[in-house]
């Protein structure tokens, strides 16, 4: 048993419990807990799913939010899955799997949920609600507004995704802009564009809104976080790729 995550996992905050059954004699899952103090435990996730000889198997479950501390990125904590299972024709029973430690992909996780927390402490970076789509530009602005405390907070660089380039107005430059002490919000002016304009890319789309955002508070360490357009903006950026692309629904 191992633990993976796919890129439709990153925007459900959902992992892959990888199984693999070497024998002809089938194992039924009914239910699969994560047990782990880096992140907040949730019920066991029942998936009712019946394996036979299989070199791997995914079975996806949420997992909670990451314990963080405001100042450093904690290091990963033992983890185990615990699940009810049913082997051949036996009686459902409990079994505690134990993940080799250090996990990388828990670490991994710990790592960038951590490092937006950190930032998040100081910043947030939002989009903003008004775009206006232009020629083949859409544009509008990025929101740093300031959480807590009074230090210069570098927005250092914006990243694309998989469906969508975005690029500060101003261009390329390192950095973006400066919160600087006593400044308590500013807007980023923004061009999006499309990354990809094949129908099958849209129908795909499963990190399209997903854009990471790099960050620095003082002359702390670099972290980034990840920036969602609402629900509203997600459909504007969608309708003008669709028409930029020549892509009808």
């Amino acid at each position: 048993m191992s633990l993976n995550q796919w890129r439709s996992g990153e925007a459900a905050h959902a992992i892959e419990v990888s199984v693999r059954n070497d024998t002809t004699t089938p194992v039924r899952f009914q239910d699969v807990q994560l047990v782990t103090a880096s992140f907040v435990k949730l019920p066991p996730e029942r998936v009712d799913t019946t394996l036979g000889r299989t070199p791997r198997t995914d079975l996806r479950i949420p997992y909670g939010q990451a314990r963080c501390d405001p100042a450093r990125i904690p290091a990963v904590r033992p983890a185990t899955v615990i699940a009810h299972i049913q082997v051949g024709n036996g009686p459902l029973r409990k079994v505690t799997f134990t993940i080799p430690h250090p996990d990388p992909t828990l670490s991994g996780l710990v790592n960038a949920e951590c490092g937006a927390f950190i930032l998040r402490e100081s910043a947030d970076v939002t989009f903003g609600d008004s775009w206006t789509h232009e020629g083949k530009e859409l544009r509008g602005d990025l929101l740093v507004t300031r959480k807590t405390g009074n230090e210069a907070v570098a927005i250092d660089d914006l990243g694309g995704t998989t469906h969508f380039n975005i690029l500060p107005v101003s261009g390329k430059r390192h950095p973006v802009v400066v919160l600087e002490p006593g400044v308590r919000s500013l807007e980023i002016p923004v061009v999006v564009t499309p990354a990809r304009c094949d129908p099958h890319a849209f129908g795909e789309a499963k990190k399209a809104f997903l854009f990471p955002v790099w960050g620095t508070v003082a002359d702390g360490e670099t972290y980034w976080l990840i920036a969602t357009p609402s629900k509203q903006t997600q459909a504007t950026m969608l309708s003008y790729a669709e028409d930029t692309c020549g892509i009808s629904n």
